[in-house]
């Protein structure tokens, strides 16, 4: 190891370890101990170019273990990425850095993903390498590998005691995803003291079984084993790889080192400068780096740059000889193409039947499976049930990663991680779908999606007390109120076929929102005045006769259904309300406020809301003078109309409610 390299890895440590001194607040245990890892990975072995980030092709790296935040930050330092400076890095976790505390995707240059909730970035690692290995399969060439990368992956014990490391490396081994490569940063430290309180299992028997190449690097500063591991990793072309690093946490600080205090606490002025001490580092100073060791970066970053140009060199020649695929490749990269797609009125078109709006979501899907080929997604082995099958496009395996139906098992956690990262990768949309009362089960990864801006859509099936005889398990209550609760996340709740593809235009054409679509097993049918008003979230899908109506009922799904009616009983009262179909909320508090007005006017105060979930959120739109027919505790198991009925889900009901709140 030369001198060079040693003081370039203590760089990263150095820098690493003043930020989080300087913000008295931080994680410096991994960077200190991981930095060789880090180094090694990024100097010599990963395709990279800092001086372009979203280079296609590049090699991806994410950060499974965020909390170590201050390593990325001194990669980007010290490589030049988005011109992140020292002064960014003395501003690390401060009001509007570019140095969060977590690493955040769109918000620091060469930030893959954001990360902090542990093995979550496990999960999207294996969403990028399912993404590298389908677009591989659509558009190589002999002669001509135009997508051809790796996905590396840094996590520790922390990550790999998260069941979402092993829902996702179980599928990655299944599908044989030889392109993702796992770094084990094994210290046997957690934040609690040694991990052996908690965590004594043979980690490599587990990656063995999942079918994972497992390799192991005794001395975690060892740049040359640590290379020599990498490379064994890329050359094995039947299984993804896992190579646990043997380091110590905190490493170079001697009071600190292999200590769990290292974890996540700053160190101290004092023990700064003994690890500064330790290390023979040649300043004191804060953020201080020699110009030998940026020179030495640069030197590097050169180099990566010749990467970039060989791959563009071949991509002009393969432009060249397959014109065709050149024009698919800008289709499949182009965010909008959507847009266009989707005006065809032939997607609008459906059956005036009777139709669950889980069948309507299928054949919705299977439209747009054709105007949108880089469409890819899969269900929790609920498929045949949530209708999220694409026919004729097979099915994803080691076999054929053409096939765009991704099969996640039972996996509701790691398939929405995994949806994250085939979004985050780019060239592809993407769905995941299961039982709306799984989504309990997605909901962190939902979380992750909208904080990223990534916009998966979530298919949710199953969406109340109408699943039935399956009983309160399966009948979701509170989960509507909990997405919408989740801030840049728009939840759709449709009545009818056109309702159903308004959420699906949504979702398709949105570039920063996820979208989940809340769809009925039961049959409803297609209602009069149901339009392509769906898209501003709430709209009159039946009007008064009165300028000023008497009341306004709003509702959302199949409860739309008895609003209706209800009008119909109301008007033969002489009460005339005016019904509001809510498919949306988030969607609609974009509005402008006289469009808002002009659906629920403020002097309007005799308001019901109708809908088979828990009032939460309803309150702001009935008000004080208000009402509501929601559902206060969890269902039962009987046929699905007997449960509407016994839970006063009726016409008559709904038509109690509005006379309530009339002739208060």
């Amino acid at each position: 190891m030369s001198n060079i390299d040693i003081q370039s890895v203590n760089a990263i440590r150095v820098l690493a370890a003043d930020a989080v001194q300087k913000a008295n607040s931080g994680h410096p245990g991994l960077p200190l101990g991981c930095a060789a890892i880090a180094y090694e990975l990024w100097a010599n072995h990963m395709n990279h170019n800092p001086k372009n980030p979203k280079w296609s092709n590049r090699d991806r790296f994410i950060l499974s273990g965020g909390h170590g935040s201050t390593l990325l930050y001194s990669l980007f330092h010290l490589f030049g990425y988005g011109d992140l400076s020292i002064e960014d890095l003395k501003q690390f976790r401060q009001w509007g850095s570019k140095t969060p505390g977590h690493p955040e995707f769109g918000h620091t240059v060469g930030v893959e993903a954001t990360t902090g909730p542990l093995g979550a970035g496990m999960g999207m690692a294996v969403g990028m390498a399912m993404a590298e290995a389908h677009l591989a399969s659509i558009f190589n060439k002999e002669q001509f590998p135009v997508v051809d990368h790796y996905t590396y992956v840094l996590g520790g014990d922390g990550c790999m005691m998260e069941g979402i490391s092993s829902e996702a490396f179980s599928l990655a081994g299944t599908l044989g995803l030889s392109k993702l490569i796992v770094l084990y940063d094994s210290n046997k430290i957690s934040i609690e003291g040694s991990t052996d309180i908690a965590f004594t299992e043979d980690v490599q028997k587990r990656m063995e079984a999942f079918g994972f190449q497992t390799l192991v690097v005794e001395d975690g500063n060892d740049l040359a084993e640590i290379g020599a591991a990498i490379e064994k990793a890329k050359a094995d072309t039947t299984r993804p790889s896992f190579i646990t690093v043997k380091t110590q946490i905190g490493y170079g600080c001697p009071a600190k080192q292999g200590k769990a205090s290292a974890h996540g606490e700053p160190l101290g002025v004092d023990n700064v400068e003994a690890l500064k001490e330790n290390l023979n580092w040649p300043s004191k100073e804060p953020f201080f780096v020699p110009e030998e060791v940026y020179a030495n970066y640069r030197q590097i970053t050169e180099e990566k740059g010749k990467k970039e140009a060989e791959w563009n060199a071949l991509f002009e020649e393969y432009c060249k000889a397959y014109p065709e695929m050149k024009k698919l490749w800008d289709k499949y990269h182009d965010e909008n193409a959507a847009v266009d797609a989707l005006e065809d009125e032939e997607f609008w078109a459906y059956e005036e039947k009777a139709d669950a709006t889980r069948n309507l979501s299928g054949k919705m899907l299977n439209k747009i499976k054709n105007l949108l080929p880089n469409m890819i997604g899969g269900s929790a082995d609920l498929a045949p049930s949530n209708k999220s099958y694409m026919n004729d496009c097979g099915d994803f395996s080691r076999d054929n990663y053409a096939g765009r139906n991704l099969h996640f098992g039972v996996r509701e956690l790691a398939m929405a991680a995994m949806g994250n990262g085939i979004a985050l990768h780019g060239g592809l949309r993407t769905y995941v779908a299961t039982f709306f009362v799984f989504s309990d089960y997605v909901k962190p990864m939902a979380r992750l999606s909208s904080l990223m801006g990534v916009p998966v859509t979530y298919i949710f099936t199953h969406d109340s007390i109408g699943v039935g005889e399956d009983g309160p398990t399966h009948e979701p209550i509170e989960q509507l109120a909990m997405f919408r609760a989740m801030p840049n996340f728009h939840v759709f709740r449709p009545a009818d076929a056109t309702e159903t593809a308004a959420a699906w235009y949504h979702a398709i054409t949105s570039t920063k929102t996820p979208t989940a679509l809340v769809l009925t097993r039961q049959n409803l049918p297609q209602l009069e005045g149901s339009s392509k008003e769906a898209l501003k979230g709430a709209y009159i899908l039946q009007d008064s006769t009165k300028e000023t109506p008497d009341a306004i009922i709003i509702a959302t799904g199949s409860e739309v259904e008895l609003a209706v009616g209800a009008k119909a009983e109301l008007q033969k009262e002489g009460i005339d309300v005016r019904v509001v179909s809510m498919p949306c909320m988030d969607v609609f508090e974009e509005q402008s406020e006289e469009y808002k007005e002009s659906v629920l006017p403020k002097n309007v105060r005799n308001r019901v809301a109708v809908e088979a979930l828990i009032d939460y959120g309803w309150g702001k739109y009935v008000g004080l003078d208000g009402d509501t027919l929601t559902i206060s505790t969890f269902g039962a198991s009987a046929p699905a109309k007997i449960l509407f009925e016994q839970f006063g889900f009726t016409v008559e009901n709904v038509v109690a409610k509005v006379k309530g709140v009339v002739n208060k």
